[in-house]
């Protein structure tokens, strides 16, 4: 099996490369290879995460990991604040590649495969979680795109995404390629966009409330099409393109014969073809300096088939008057000059004092990002 198709069948399996030119170094040496802007300091904040994915923030700096195909979830504690977490409670194992988290009035959501499930009072029984109750289970059981983002809206309801199961296809139920909402205790399920070919990162932009989405574009477009997309979803029923048009402006040529790009909601900004934006955060927190506040960091896992790789960096979104004006480098260096994948960001997630987290399930660590540099 060549390269190319072997890391193929690894990303329909579980989502994740790990690149058999990489040789594994320890997450001191990673670090000591990132790059920053001048003032910033990264350093470990949690490691021996084997695939670590979604984060998200619970009560007391509680931080809560999600996990891909190995079926953990983490609850992180830095107790003595001295930015490293040194407490980690597994709260659930053996789940199906519980990827997203989300936690909201003391109970923790899980997002698996094709349910999402709660532990209740969850703050309280870190050491001996509850069994997970079911919220929800009627979504697809497909492992291709099948990993799901999961958050808590501004409405108070759970939302996440249902991938396309496959790289390309019309798929024959309208639930694929979708995102979704539902309420906490599972009722009034509701698509509320299509189009979508596989989303891993959303967040809600500070003022606004408007929902911002990342979406993966599809393969064997060659290395530079289609972009990458970041998405605005305005209203119920709004069609984002897959599998007919892509970025806004391609025609896709095996379905989109007699489609016109106009007809969808086209992208708020386009990414590089292939970095793959992951996990999406705008910053709110105010310990960076002002030209990060309510701006948007975005994970930019990496591409896996093309030639010349490209992505394995955080990327900051700029936004003006409400609209993405520019892009430019945050964190890079998880990519070598040779083309070596020393790790993959996944998601980001600022602390209550305004440092930032960015999860890697390359290398199955959490690094934290603070201003000003530590002296």
């Amino acid at each position: 099996m060549n390269k190319t198709k072997s890391i193929g069948l690894a990303v329909l399996l579980s989502g994740v490369v790990f690149p058999a030119c990489a040789r594994q170094q320890t997450p001191e040496q990673v670090i000591a290879k990132l790059h920053a802007p001048p003032g910033f300091t990264i350093s470990l904040y949690a490691s021996d995460l084997p695939n670590v994915r979604s984060l998200a923030l619970g009560d007391n700096g509680v931080v809560f990991a999600g996990s891909g195909v190995s079926g953990k979830v983490y609850a992180l504690q830095d107790k003595d604040n001295d930015g490293r977490a040194e407490t980690r409670d597994v709260i659930a194992e053996d789940l199906t590649m519980p990827n997203g988290v989300a936690f909201w009035q003391g109970t923790l959501y899980v997002a698996e495969i094709s349910r999402i499930v709660r532990f209740d009072a969850i703050l309280q029984h870190l050491q001996k979680p509850p069994k997970p109750v079911t919220v929800y289970d009627k979504l697809p059981t497909d492992k291709h795109h099948g990993w799901k983002y999961l958050r808590i809206g501004p409405d108070g309801k759970l939302y996440t995404a249902v991938g396309a199961p496959c790289n390309i296809c019309e798929p024959e139920k309208p639930i694929y390629a979708s995102l979704v909402r539902v309420n906490t205790d599972g009722s009034d399920f509701e698509i509320i966009a299509r189009g979508i070919r596989n989303t891993v990162g959303f967040d809600w932009q500070p003022g606004t409330d408007t929902l911002f989405f990342s979406d993966n574009g599809r393969d064997y477009l060659g290395d530079d099409l289609p972009p990458e997309e970041l998405n605005r979803w305005s209203q119920v029923g709004e069609h984002f393109g897959y599998p007919y048009c892509h970025g806004g402006e391609v025609i896709d040529p095996e379905y989109g014969n007699g489609k016109n790009c106009a007809d969808y909601t086209p992208p708020a900004w386009k990414f590089k073809a292939h970095v793959a934006p992951l996990g999406i955060r705008f910053y709110r927190g105010t310990q960076f300096p002002a030209h990060y506040h309510n701006q948007l960091f975005v994970a930019q896992h990496g591409s896996w088939n093309r030639s010349e790789p490209d992505g394995y960096r955080v990327a900051l979104v700029s936004f003006k008057d409400g609209k993405a004006v520019s892009e430019e480098v945050f964190i890079d260096g998880w990519l070598t000059r040779d083309e070596t994948v020393l790790g993959r960001p996944v998601d980001l997630l600022t602390l209550p004092d305004g440092s930032l987290l960015i999860s890697d399930d390359h290398l199955g660590v959490i690094y934290r990002v603070q201003y000003p540099a530590k002296k």
